[in-house]
């Protein structure tokens, strides 16, 4: 049911997953106030989150790096506080996406059901542009209507695999403890994702 929830996921949760989440969020509130939508109706729309595979850091804030790429594209970082992936949180997710396909076998291992709406970022990024949009439920700004939208987006990016495996070039490089300059490039190639399905739930 609605809002429309994208769980992401990495390793330690303080690094790549925190900024999807955060620049996911970011795109869909870029995206609403184009649309003339109060940007503030983001959360109604769709919930974005993440989780670590490991609980190592558990408790702790965005790597600093990371929060610098988000707040220097115009997202937020307060009230973030990294956790260890759950059982429930998948089973409550209508999209997940992992950094890497380890992390992805890792969630259908624990829960096999969510293999169909779980993929690899860059794989997903790169399924979205073989799905016919013209197909999915009419658009519009609305809870309901925005959930129907992604619940079919992901059906059709998971038939567009056809049970093919994640390429090595989707998984997204681990930044954690390298500079700046590479938290940046691992931010662009999230946005190359995140903006492309912010398009598609909101035409």
């Amino acid at each position: 049911m609605p809002p429309f929830t994208v769980l992401h996921v990495c390793m330690g949760n303080i690094c790549r997953s925190p900024m999807a989440e955060r620049l996911l969020v970011l795109a869909v509130r870029q995206r609403l106030d184009r649309l003339g939508v109060d940007p503030t109706r983001s959360d109604e729309l769709l919930h974005s989150h993440s989780a670590g595979t490991g609980g190592w850091h558990a408790g702790e804030g965005m790597n600093p790096p990371a929060a610098r790429q988000v707040l220097a594209r115009g997202g937020e970082v307060e009230g973030f506080a990294a956790r260890k992936l759950r059982s429930d949180l998948i089973d409550a997710a209508d999209l997940v996406l992992t950094a890497t396909a380890d992390q992805q076998e890792y969630v259908v291992a624990l829960r096999p059901d969510a293999a169909s709406r779980t993929f690899v970022l860059g794989e997903f990024g790169r399924l979205l542009g073989l799905v016919d949009v013209v197909a999915l439920p009419p658009a519009q700004s609305t809870p309901d209507v925005v959930y129907a939208r992604g619940v079919a987006l992901v059906a059709a990016a998971d038939a567009a695999r056809e049970g093919a495996s994640p390429l090595h070039s989707d998984d997204l490089d681990d930044p954690w403890g390298r500079g700046d300059q590479c938290f940046g490039r691992v931010a662009d190639e999230i946005e190359e994702t995140v903006h492309p399905l912010t398009t598609a739930l909101l035409p």
